[in-house]
């Protein structure tokens, strides 16, 4: 267990480093667009890792609560340090960002905590979510569950096949690259995943406890246990919320003369 963990501490800041350092010396890029860039590649990276592991064991699980597989808890146990990881890392992009625009103001401290302040306010609900996966998710997935349900856990896996196109969709506009065929066609894919991984998830993982219970699906959040509810109580609002927000930037993007 320590070893996965210590193992994905490593992992996601090492890879952060070797990216940006790799921006800078070789394509000569400033410090602040590899910081950006590279959050972005090992955000993406994760995705691909935790999607990948969510088919394998999906593809596994005949038995949706019953089955196990190996990398469920393990990839839990890696991925759990990249939250804590990204909290940092979106404040470095932030940080840079407001640096070149010039809003930075005199003095180290003052300047750091006014930064933090604005980028709370900025990437609040994000910070949030990040929280919240680290200090309940973490312990539920791995501790609570007791070995049941990793078709499930698998399933949530799956809801960062959206992100690649996001963290795309971010370089792009970051770079006032929107006026861009790449951006157009990226930001279809984006509407496509974050609705089928993330708007339709929760309701899916209640269909499918329902088939397997054999229950009506609105019977469903009745019999099942507080920490499932809580968990989609908190979680399915935020991606309605940002799914909003890129509904919002793809109506712009495709009503633009």
């Amino acid at each position: 267990m320590s070893a996965l963990l210590a193992a994905g501490s490593v992992f996601f800041p090492g890879l952060f480093l070797l990216s940006k350092q790799t921006l800078k010396c070789v394509l000569g890029w400033s410090e602040g667009d590899a910081a950006i860039v590279s959050t972005r590649l090992v955000s993406s990276i994760q995705a691909i890792m935790a999607s990948t592991a969510g088919c394998v064991i999906i593809t596994s699980c005949r038995d949706v609560m019953g089955d196990r597989h190996w990398l469920t808890d393990s990839y839990i146990l890696f991925a759990t340090p990249y939250f804590a990881y990204d909290i940092y890392a979106m404040f470095l992009c932030y940080w840079h960002r407001v640096q070149v625009k010039g809003h930075e103001e005199e003095g180290g401290v003052r300047c750091l905590g006014a930064a933090v302040v604005g980028y709370l306010r900025q990437e609040l609900f994000m910070v949030l979510h990040h929280v919240f996966m680290v200090a309940f998710c973490f312990p539920v997935s791995l501790l609570w569950r007791q070995g049941k349900g990793d078709y499930f856990q698998a399933v949530l896996f799956l809801a960062e096949l959206s992100t690649p196109s996001v963290c795309l969709g971010k370089v792009l506009i970051q770079y006032k690259k929107q006026h861009t065929l790449l951006h157009k066609v990226n930001g279809v894919v984006m509407l496509v995943t974050f609705f089928s991984c993330r708007v339709l998830l929760f309701p899916y993982l209640y269909y499918a406890y329902s088939r397997h219970a054999s229950i009506p699906v609105y019977e469903v959040p009745l019999v099942a246990p507080w920490q499932c509810n809580l968990g989609a109580a908190l979680l399915w609002p935020l991606q309605l919320y940002w799914f909003a927000l890129i509904c919002r930037g793809a109506f712009r993007l495709f009503t633009r003369r």
